[in-house]
């Protein structure tokens, strides 16, 4: 054959498949904000961003972004997501935990119980309490994978007895609902005090104040003292949950115990080690939430988290997590709590009746699952 045809022949072949490549999906480029979008927590993040320009425009004259004024919210936040972050992982792998709120009333109780009626250690009381909860978790856990019944009703049924008992405990030891005096039990010990009361970094706010950069009080001192605990809780869950969730094996095996169990099952994934583990986390969240609360209010209460366990899930949810498990991010849920600080700190910064966080709340979840099932059909479909 002759060298030009030989030439002609492989430059053809070389177009065809240049060709083919750019057509091939393998390796099309897809634009950045298509790949953004898909990202589950794209939507929280785009959320947060309109609820920041909203306030702005509606009270960003009036307090709410100083440094008073964002403590204020970034707490109510970090209250909730604590909890949020232990709900997303347990909506990733299919399951729910209704049980959440009843639980912080419960382990608050549990604080407060032997360490102001029975004479123990503050720090002992402490261990006590995580130690009944993750209990309690744990058994939520074993009851879902060994009878197989949805997690909506074994955690539904435990919401309820949680509640009880803690209604029970604190009327039969206190004689009400309330256990008053367990902040100042706390403030007396060491352990208790150094990780869940008062806040961190205080030397630094009191030389801003005294430097001018931030707004001082009548007698000089700070206007705020410091960073709150909870805020330290929130960055320390969210981040080892994140990384747990990204970049381990473990987290895999979540995504794949969401997305299909019985799959998950077939090729070796520890199904219901990984659930009940789930469970006793999201437990954990929860007691950890009662204790920072008592440590700040200064008591425990029978009805503390009520409705919690419905907030932390729609969190969850506004920040990408499905319904249907398979598919969530920490990150997401993190930025669905602090959707819900703004708004209901922020309702009182406007003229807005506070009756409305509410209704915003309920649009909030709407428009969450509509935006995530659109954003989900179209990456099962391919466009």
């Amino acid at each position: 054959m002759p060298m030009s045809a030989t030439t002609s022949s492989m430059s053809s072949t070389t177009r065809e498949a240049t060709a083919a490549v750019k057509t091939d999906e393998r390796v099309r480029r897809i634009p950045l904000w298509r790949s953004l979008m898909h990202r589950p927590e794209f939507g929280s993040i785009a959320g947060t961003l309109l609820v920041f320009v909203l306030f702005g425009i509606l009270a960003g004259d009036s307090g709410m972004f100083n440094l008073d004024g964002i403590m204020n919210w970034a707490q109510v936040a970090a209250y909730l997501g604590i909890i949020a972050v232990g709900a997303c992982l347990l909506m990733i792998a299919g399951e729910f935990d209704l049980s959440i709120g009843s639980m912080i009333g419960f382990a608050g109780t549990m604080l407060a119980v032997p360490a102001m009626f029975m004479g123990w250690p503050m720090w002992a009381a402490m261990l006590f309490a995580f130690a009944a909860c993750m209990a309690l978790g744990w058994l939520n856990g074993y009851l879902v994978v060994r009878t197989r019944l949805p997690s909506f009703i074994v955690t539904l049924a435990f919401m309820f007895i949680l509640r009880g008992l803690t209604l029970v405990l604190s009327t039969h030891f206190a004689n009400s609902t309330i256990v008053s005096g367990v902040g100042n039990r706390m403030a007396g010990d060491p352990l208790t005090h150094a990780l869940f009361q008062g806040s961190v970094l205080n030397g630094l706010f009191v030389w801003l104040a005294h430097a001018g950069v931030i707004t001082t009080l009548p007698n000089g001192e700070p206007i705020v003292d410091g960073i709150p605990k909870v805020l330290l809780w929130w960055l320390l869950v969210a981040a080892a949950a994140g990384f747990v969730l990204s970049r381990t094996r473990f987290g895999n095996w979540i995504f794949t115990v969401g997305g299909d169990a019985a799959a998950a099952q077939n090729v070796g994934v520890p199904v219901r080690r990984v659930k009940i583990s789930l469970f006793v986390f999201t437990a954990f969240c929860a007691c950890l939430f009662g204790v920072l609360q008592v440590a700040d209010v200064g008591s425990a209460a029978a009805d503390r988290g009520l409705q919690k366990e419905f907030e932390a899930i729609i969190a969850a949810v506004i920040g990408g997590s499905l319904l249907t498990g398979g598919y969530g991010s920490v990150l997401g849920s993190c930025f669905g709590a602090l959707i819900f600080g703004v708004v209901q700190i922020g309702i009182s910064y406007t003229s807005f009746d506070s009756d409305w966080y509410r209704v915003f709340l309920g649009t909030m979840l709407l428009l969450a699952v509509l935006f995530n099932h659109y954003i989900r059909s179209r990456a099962t479909t391919g466009k």
